[in-house]
């Protein structure tokens, strides 16, 4: 029922005209005649599929920092267990005519594997649950039927997952589609035609199906990429990560911007790939765990070479490089003297470049004098990363190794 303050003269108009039926008549104006101003009435749905059809879609809001690093998982504790065998069967063969049949049980399924999968899509141990279980295996069952066995339980990790055990390394999956399988499926149980023998012709002896193999391991992800960067925090590496690729990372006027490590890819004309990892900014005392600390110094870990970059707007910069070496080689040694490259960053500003000339009497070498806000001299880094990327493939070669096609 429509209340009266509601039913206005409009609408009791537009009802009484839909009681009312009239001939339908071609409406074909006469010579010298108008066409009336009012259109005629549209159907709702074609309305609103017009205005659905020119409506914007909504924009996907991009995630903050720290929200992505909630979602960037880099080590991770899980419990696996494989799949529980399944039973063997106990029971004789029945058919008419037949008084003796024998026994005829069959055997059970082994229970399946949970194996680690390397995925290029997967980018974080964030979707590793803390507990997997196996597929059991079907029992047997009567005229010698086996039972089936498991199915694999395949978890999805990314490219360069440590597999730990306590202390002992297990498995380094450290290319795409590299298996490894985690716990073992029980072995199925045997049924009583399995115990039949010349001094046992009838025999109701059947074992059950053994439990999986459950293990504890430690999942721990080390970036996989050729080249490092390496800096102090707010030294300009997220910016140079984005002048020369495709990444995003979050870029402001503060440190420790980067809270996760980012991997941009660097494209060349002869369809050569290398992998750049900005690492979040290390502080002194890094390797005693200030700072981002040993959370992030793993990364670099599997970085051949590196690309040391410094803030030459920063009053003695070369002091910078000497304490970042220092940081690297405390926490592991040999890990400073890789294959590297100097970066000096916001050649730009007006006091950087008077320090420009001190730096490269300091190194020794030729530092790469740039600006990532401006792009100028990025040629240079560009052509010092192919470089150094082609002496990594042939010393790979070389040894007899696969290097890294990313």
């Amino acid at each position: 029922m429509i209340p009266r303050r509601l039913f206005s003269a409009r609408s009791r108009a537009a009802l009484e005209g839909m009681g009312r039926w009239t001939p339908w008549a071609p409406a074909v104006p006469g010579p010298g005649r108008l066409l009336p101003l009012h259109a005629a009435p549209r159907l709702l749905s074609v309305g609103c599929a017009r205005r659905a059809k020119h409506q914007e879609p909504p924009g996907k809001k991009l995630l903050s920092e720290k929200k992505l690093k909630r979602h960037f998982v880099d080590h991770r504790r899980v419990l696996v267990r494989g799949g529980r065998g399944g039973d063997g069967a106990s029971c004789f063969h029945s058919e008419p005519r037949k008084e003796f049949g024998g026994p005829d049980g069959g055997d059970g399924g082994d229970g399946g594997h949970v194996v680690l999968k390397v995925d290029q899509q997967v980018k974080s141990l964030s979707s590793v649950l803390s507990w997997y279980q196996g597929c059991d295996g079907e029992d047997g069952g009567r005229k010698n039927c086996f039972g089936r066995k498991g199915a694999l339980l395949y978890v999805r990790v990314p490219v360069g997952t440590l597999v730990k055990e306590g202390s002992e390394v297990l498995a380094d999956l450290s290319h795409p589609g590299d298996e490894y399988i985690a716990a073992l499926g029980g072995a199925g149980g045997k049924g009583n035609r399995f115990f039949l023998a010349n001094d046992n012709r009838a025999p109701v002896t059947c074992t059950p199906g053994q439990p999986g193999q459950e293990r504890v391991l430690l999942l721990e992800l080390k970036t996989v990429a050729h080249a490092g960067m390496v800096g102090f925090p707010n030294a300009g590496k997220s910016s140079l990560l984005r002048a020369i690729s495709n990444a995003r990372p979050a870029v402001a006027s503060y440190p420790f911007t980067t809270l996760k490590p980012h991997v941009g890819v660097v494209h060349y004309e002869d369809h050569q790939q290398v992998a750049v990892a900005d690492i979040p900014g290390i502080v002194r005392g890094a390797h005693r765990n200030r700072g981002l600390g040993l959370a992030f110094l793993r990364h670099i870990e599997r970085c051949p070479f590196l690309l040391f970059v410094v803030d030459l707007s920063a009053p003695e910069p070369w002091v910078q490089l000497d304490d970042l070496k220092a940081e690297l080689e405390k926490y592991e040694q040999g890990l400073a003297q890789r294959p590297h490259a100097v970066v000096a960053n916001k050649v730009d500003l007006p006091p950087a470049r008077a320090r420009l000339p001190e730096l490269r009497a300091r190194l020794g070498q030729e530092p790469i004098a740039l600006s990532a806000a401006t792009g100028e001299n990025l040629e240079e880094l560009l052509q010092r990363l192919k470089e150094l990327h082609d002496h990594h493939v042939a010393a790979e070669l070389e040894c007899g190794r696969r290097p890294l096609r990313w």
